[in-house]
């Protein structure tokens, strides 16, 4: 047993037979595909009992494929002969079927049978044929024939059964209709094709590719390319997919060209664009996979189809002409594309629907190419001609959207059409009749111009009328028209007629006139800008006099630190700032007085309706009071303060930009001593204005010199009170002019683009005292921080120079802090994140300065390298009124992103413990001492480190 149990192991797969399917004399056509049963991957050797005889013997055959690639694919099918006549019928398996080919991954035809066997009897024999596997079989009276097919493919849509004749029939009347459909197709590929060369508008050759491609695809769906046995049935399976994708791609491509898709929207550009790219990518995709490749392109057809529905409904509901026009031709598209569906997905089944639907897309263009004739000659070309040259100019007056201006001299009678009187609103009488009628509705600046031009025609009986006239529209409105007409001259040389135009050009004229304001006023405020200004100075200038009652004034009023206010508030708030500085300022002026915005946050006023030295100093105190008083925004209140700077008119001013100079120089006098402050001019500025120059000059020498040095301000440890480190504070001691203060020369040197200079110098010095102090005290390790300015920053070989400095003046314990206040870090922080990484990557430590008075973000602070937070002074004062809240969670943000916290303007004992009580690291202010020298920072740093103190007491 078990030795059977193994031979019948071994034995080939073994398959039941079907039941017969009887076979009359009459039966000329069976569908024989629900008989068939397929069984797959069964292997070479395929073994299926046969159905019982005519005697009820039942075998046993094996069939061995033909093939030994074969994927073990069979079908079984038996027959039986129930007429006493013997029957000769012919076996029918289409290789390519529409009907359930599929959506997705269709089935584009191939060869369906390789061989088949019958049970009994001789061989089939095969018959050539490129559309269908045919095999002609003979079936005895009463026989019963089991047939074994080997399968090419894994499917077999359709297999039928054919009386000879009756099959050569079909085949036959199938030629005629194909031949029609195809004859339908190719002339109106040719008739298009020609309508292009004709023509030359971009529709004709877009509907033209179409109709070729659906030719192309009709010829391989009726097997008219394979009677030239050209293609085999693995090529034409590609040549399927690829005419199934040039229809889609010529069908999107007339759209766009008949709609002109690219006039409406930008987009509609850019999405052809990628519509063509698909479809390359869709055509190389062919060469792959075409089965994929079709899927894709049946469905890019119904979504052709739909998106061509959605454009055609919007723009028929603009009233777009081509696109009502193409409703009936989609509509057939759409009825095409639902019987299309259904057929592929096998809800209609029958042999007629394959043929119809290739003659339904044929009719689909046909129907377009008689929507683009009657689109392309409904209108253009059978009207050619048609009008005289009159009415052709009448036209052209008219689509320009002017009018005919016509004026009758002799009955002195003056028309328009259309009625100009009706377009603006003055009644349908008003400008018809005489010429004087129009007098009373033009503008009074303008009528003796109208008046003067209509007599100087008449008189001189030449030139022509060129006007532009404001017409009233309102009681307060007027429109702008301009009238250009030439004379007639009759038989006797006088002008009877004058005939033109009068064109709208109020759009024009409104906007030469905001083009004209917006040149010589400000955009945020509305003000004079700094021309217009100028202008006003000069005309004020030149109408002062000794003794006349013209003796100008000028001020130049700048707010005081602006800058830090806007970067506080925010940009948006800091122009609702300057606009209700703006306004304010302006209800002190009287209507003589002129108010500019000459700079950023600078406005000039121009005073002439006061000249007494009194009125004007009055006038400052109010302009200063006005802008000092408290601005109300965000449910806070902004106190701004000015600095005023004027000048008055004297005889031997002679020039406006003399007057604006003097006014400068008192601005920077004021701005010098501080601001919140009014400073007239004195002659004595002039010496100072031009030492600013000078003070250049010596701060260059004194950098190439050395003059400039550094004193070092103590920092502590808040918990222990020793000396932690320094920062480093420049000094600079004029030879002549003693000490400069550094708010002074820092400013200067910012303004002079010496500020690189002077801060390399402050960052060598530092590194060196570093050094000096590394070899004297090497068991003392202190940091030194010196301060950065925005400008140093951004500087591209800013990193080059730090890396330097350090190669110069190495240190292995001491420590250079570089400091960035938080104003100068928000100025472009994506290149400085950038940038201080990278300084930070050479051993630098990096410090946040007068953290608090700017506005940059948690989530930035966050972002940058930072080591050491210092919170600004500001924040100190006085520590027990709520602040101490503040100063806490401060403290405690810093400490969780890392950062080390340096709390400035701490004066006594009782600020000391209560920054120590809240975690702050270091401390820096009065407590810590004043700045010192090198010399004596070092001997600090000797007394009050906790090593030395007990070397001391060891000695003693």
């Amino acid at each position: 047993m078990a030795v059977l149990a193994v031979l019948l192991a071994a034995m080939p797969a073994h398959a039941q037979s079907n039941e017969p399917i009887s076979i009359g004399r009459d039966d000329t056509a069976l569908d024989l595909t629900g008989a068939v049963t397929i069984y797959r991957d069964r292997g070479n050797a395929f073994r299926v009992s046969t159905a019982p005889d005519a005697e009820g013997i039942v075998r046993t055959i094996e069939v061995q494929a033909s093939n030994a690639d074969t994927a073990g694919d069979w079908a079984v099918l038996v027959l039986t002969n129930t007429s006493d006549v013997q029957l000769d019928r012919l076996l029918v398996a289409p290789r390519f079927r529409l009907v359930s080919s599929g959506l997705f991954w269709p089935d584009l035809g191939a060869q369906r049978i390789v061989a088949l066997t019958p049970s009994s009897g001789f061989s089939l024999d095969r018959i050539d044929d490129p559309h269908a596997d045919i095999f002609a079989i003979t079936l005895d009276p009463g026989a019963v024939i089991t047939l074994v097919a080997e399968l090419a493919s894994p499917t077999l849509p359709q297999l039928y059964l054919w009386e000879e004749d009756a099959y050569k029939d079909i085949v036959n009347s199938y030629t005629l209709y194909h031949g029609i459909v195809l004859g339908i197709a190719g002339l109106l590929a040719l008739f298009l094709s020609i309508l292009f060369v004709v023509r030359g508008t971009a529709t004709f050759p877009a509907a033209a590719a179409l109709a070729w491609s659906v030719l192309a695809y009709v010829s391989i769906d009726f097997g008219f390319i394979s009677q030239f046995g050209v293609l085999d049935t693995a090529a034409i399976r590609t040549w399927r997919a690829t005419s199934e994708i040039a229809v889609v791609a010529t069908l999107g491509l007339f759209l766009f060209t008949h709609l002109s898709l690219d006039r409406w929207s930008d987009r509609m550009r850019w999405g052809a664009l990628f519509w063509l790219l698909g479809i390359v990518v869709l055509g190389a995709l062919v060469t792959y996979d075409p089965s994929v490749a079709a899927g894709v392109a049946r469905i890019a057809l119904a979504a052709t189809a739909a998106f061509g529905l959605a454009l055609i409904i919007i723009l028929s509901l603009r009233g777009f002409d081509k696109a009502i026009m193409l409703i009936p031709a989609w509509a057939l598209l759409l009825a095409w594309v639902a019987a299309g569906w259904m057929t592929i997905t096998g809800q209609v089944d029958n042999d007629i629907i394959q043929p119809a639907l290739a003659g339904g897309l044929v009719l689909v263009v046909l129907l377009i190419g008689f929507t683009i004739l009657q689109s392309a000659f409904s209108g253009g070309a059978f009207h050619e001609n048609l009008f005289s040259n009159v009415e052709l100019q009448a036209l052209a007056v008219t689509g320009s959207g002017g009018i005919v201006w016509d004026w009758d001299v002799g009955r002195d009678r003056l028309t328009t059409t259309p009625n100009l009187g009706v377009l603006l609103g003055l009644g349908p009488t008003a400008l018809q009749g005489p010429a004087k009628n129009w007098l009373k509705h033009v503008h009074p600046d303008d009528r003796e111009t109208f008046r003067a031009a209509l007599d100087a025609v008449v008189e001189r009986r030449r030139g022509k009328i060129d006007l532009v006239l404001r017409m009233r529209t309102g009681e307060t409105q007027h429109a702008w028209y301009a009238v250009s007409a030439r004379p007639v001259i009759g038989a006797d040389g006088s002008v009877i007629r004058c005939i033109g135009t009068a064109t709208d050009v109020s759009a024009q004229k409104r906007a030469e006139e905001r083009l004209l304001h917006d040149a010589v006023h400000d955009n945020l405020t509305g003000l004079p800008n700094r021309e217009l200004f100028f202008d006003r100075i000069r005309t004020a200038v030149a109408l002062a006099a000794p003794d006349g009652p013209v003796r100008p004034t000028v001020f130049i009023v700048d707010i005081d630190r602006f800058k830090e206010v806007n970067e506080s508030v925010g940009i948006n708030a800091g122009d609702t700032l300057l606009i209700t500085v703006a306004r304010r300022l302006k209800r002190q002026l009287r209507p003589q007085d002129t108010l500019a915005r000459i700079g950023g946050d600078q406005f000039g006023i121009v005073l002439v309706s006061e000249s007494e030295p009194g009125g004007i100093a009055a006038f400052a105190e109010a302009v200063k009071k006005t802008i000092k008083t408290p601005i109300s925004f965000a449910e806070r209140e902004i106190v701004l303060t000015p600095s005023v700077g004027l000048a008055t008119w004297s005889p031997e001013c002679k020039r406006g930009e003399e007057l604006f100079k003097d006014t400068e120089l008192a601005l920077h006098q004021a701005k010098r001593f501080g601001g919140d402050r009014v400073e007239p001019f004195r002659p004595a500025f002039r010496d100072g204005g031009s030492n600013i120059v000078q003070i250049e000059a010596d701060l260059h020498r004194a950098i190439e010199r050395d003059q400039i040095s550094l004193v070092y301000q103590p920092i502590i440890a808040a918990k222990t009170g020793d000396i932690a480190g320094f920062e480093a504070l420049m000094r600079w001691h004029h030879p002549r002019r003693g000490d400069v203060p550094p708010t002074e020369f820092i400013a200067i040197a910012e303004r002079s683009e010496l500020i690189g200079e002077l801060g390399a110098h402050a960052l060598e010095m530092a590194a060196a005292q570093l050094m000096e102090w590394e070899t004297a005290l090497p068991e003392m390790p202190v940091f030194v921080s010196v301060n950065v300015s925005a400008q140093q920053l951004v500087r591209r070989d800013f990193t080059n120079l730090v890396s330097g400095i350090l190669a110069r003046h190495p240190q292995r314990t001491h420590t250079l802090r570089i400091e960035i206040t938080e104003t100068s870090l928000m100025q472009n922080p994506e290149q400085n994140v950038r940038v201080l990484e990278r300084v930070k990557a050479l051993g630098v430590k990096l410090a946040l300065d007068d953290f608090g008075t700017g506005y940059s973000s948690l989530s930035y602070l966050s972002r940058f390298p930072f080591d050491v937070l210092k919170i600004d002074r500001s924040f100190m004062r006085p520590i027990s009124s709520g602040r101490d809240a503040l100063l806490r969670s401060i403290i405690d943000m810093a400490h969780a992103l890392g950062l080390s916290v340096v709390a400035e303007g701490v004066e006594d004992e009782d600020d000391r413990s209560v920054l120590a009580e809240m975690g702050a690291d270091y401390l820096q202010g009065f407590i810590t001492g004043q700045p010192l020298t090198p010399e004596d920072a070092a001997t600090l740093i000797a007394q009050r480190n906790p090593i030395v103190a007990r070397e001391e007491q060891a000695a003693e």
